[in-house]
């Protein structure tokens, strides 16, 4: 859920390491200084997400490099990395075909809050780092409410669970 300019600038053993050695996850990192809200961003991926990445980076991103020694994750022309109108155009174009959902790269921070919460309902401060926020009234203001249903649903299974039914009426 890293916002777009962080995501273009995604640089191979700079952001985009793996701090156990080549046989190990990858991780996502940004210092503090190359993040909107000077908060720094760790992430750590799973197997199957490291897989995903190396295929990538061995079987397509050769062709994208044109024959540059450019260390972007995403390199686009003349050895730079891609623009960012470029990049989140083409993903968009590449989601609405594939699932005929239109969404841009932002929305993907808030789908990451409104899952996260869906499954996690209270939890801003988990929330607040993985979007970066550096305040957490942000992250409330901007999500709280998401849980609404979610809070109802629960409610109303803890009242049936506690409701004694009278089989004999």
């Amino acid at each position: 859920p890293i916002r777009l300019t962080n995501l273009i600038s995604i640089e191979l053993e700079k952001n985009l390491i793996r701090p156990g050695g080549p046989t190990s996850p990858f991780w996502l990192t940004f210092p503090h200084y190359d993040v909107k809200n000077r908060v720094d961003l760790n992430f750590t991926f799973g197997e199957d997400l490291t897989r995903l990445i190396e295929e990538y980076i061995h079987d397509f991103r050769p062709t994208l490099v044109r024959g540059s020694n450019a260390a972007w994750l995403f390199p686009g022309v003349a050895g730079e990395a891609k623009t960012a109108n470029m990049f989140s155009t083409q993903i968009t174009e590449r989601i609405q075909k594939a699932t005929g959902l239109r969404i841009t790269v932002h929305q993907f921070r808030h789908a990451c809050a409104a899952i996260y919460l869906k499954h996690r309902p209270g939890e801003y401060e988990v929330v607040r780092r993985l979007l970066g926020h550096r305040n957490i009234q942000t992250t409330i203001n901007f999500y709280c409410g998401l849980e609404t249903a979610q809070a109802s649903e629960t409610f109303g299974k803890i009242i049936r669970e506690h409701i004694k039914f009278d089989d004999a009426a």
